[in-house]
């Protein structure tokens, strides 16, 4: 209850939840909310200024803004959320063996983590979706494996200092195996930083997936990824700007709410970092 008081008590983390709330909460009642098919053409209603019938205006193809707004969200956060899934399922266990087992198992896996941190994590994105092709799993795939190395590198070092901890040397003298030690002691003891560090990256995932779409490498059209329709805005910019305006406003916002809620987090789990 106190790190819950101590959440409450932080005005931004709490205006963040807030904005990931709404955001969530349209997603997930778009079709309640709105009563437009987010990829059907009305070419008769082609690029109406925002107005009561539609609040957020249609696009080139007649499409309602809001509608595809509402519903793009459920692929803009099913991305960042699944993505980053991905990179801590893949990275914490690597980072933890790295850490606790030491010698050539960390030699390879930190030479490995090495090579990936040489690319922008976008730039490594693009390599994977050339390789994998475009597409919502590709993006997901592409986004994660580009955030894994930081996983890697957080939880090597939790486990290079949990490892000296006494619970631990106690375990390995009692014949505990090192599976189960890295399981109910690094791992364990691992989670509020993963917690926190995952939250604040779903953010990054987003903008990464955003910049591929804008691409038109990422989700690929008529899907209303909010990236992709940014990408198709920009043509119309100076003729009908609401319709990158609002796309990018709705990403500005998520991200910037995930990371208030990151923050958020952290003074909350681990009061050492607070500020």
């Amino acid at each position: 209850m106190k790190k819950v008081r101590i959440f409450a008590q932080n005005r931004a983390a709490v205006f963040g939840i807030l904005i990931l709330a709404i955001f969530t909460f349209m997603a997930i009642a778009a079709p309640l909310l709105t009563p437009y098919d987010p990829v059907a053409q009305d070419l008769s209603s082609v690029f109406q200024s925002p107005s009561w019938t539609h609040p957020f205006g249609t696009d080139d193809l007649g499409r309602d803004m809001l509608a595809r707004i509402m519903y793009g969200g459920r692929y803009t956060l099913m991305i960042g959320v699944a993505a980053v899934g991905l990179a801590t399922i893949i990275g914490v266990p690597l980072g933890l063996i790295s850490g606790y087992y030491g010698g050539w198992i960390d030699m390879v896996i930190q030479r490995i983590t090495d090579i990936m941190l040489a690319f922008n994590p976008f730039l490594l994105a693009l390599v994977l979706v050339a390789v994998l092709g475009v597409g919502l799993n590709s993006v997901i795939i592409a986004a994660g494996i580009g955030a894994v190395p930081q996983f890697i590198r957080l939880t090597r070092g939790q486990a290079l200092s949990l490892r000296e901890e006494v619970y631990v040397e106690a375990a390995q003298a009692f014949g505990e195996r090192s599976s189960a030690i890295i399981r109910r002691h690094l791992l364990r003891n691992s989670w509020t930083p993963i917690i926190v560090f995952a939250t604040l990256n779903v953010g990054l995932t987003i903008l990464v997936a955003a910049g591929l779409g804008f691409l038109g490498l990422g989700v690929q059209a008529p899907l209303p990824e909010w990236g992709t329709m940014l990408g198709e805005g920009r043509a119309y910019i100076f003729y009908a700007s609401y319709t990158t305006t609002l796309p990018g406003l709705a990403i500005f916002l998520v991200v910037l709410a995930f990371n208030m809620a990151g923050d958020g987090l952290r003074d909350a789990l681990d009061p050492s970092l607070r500020v």
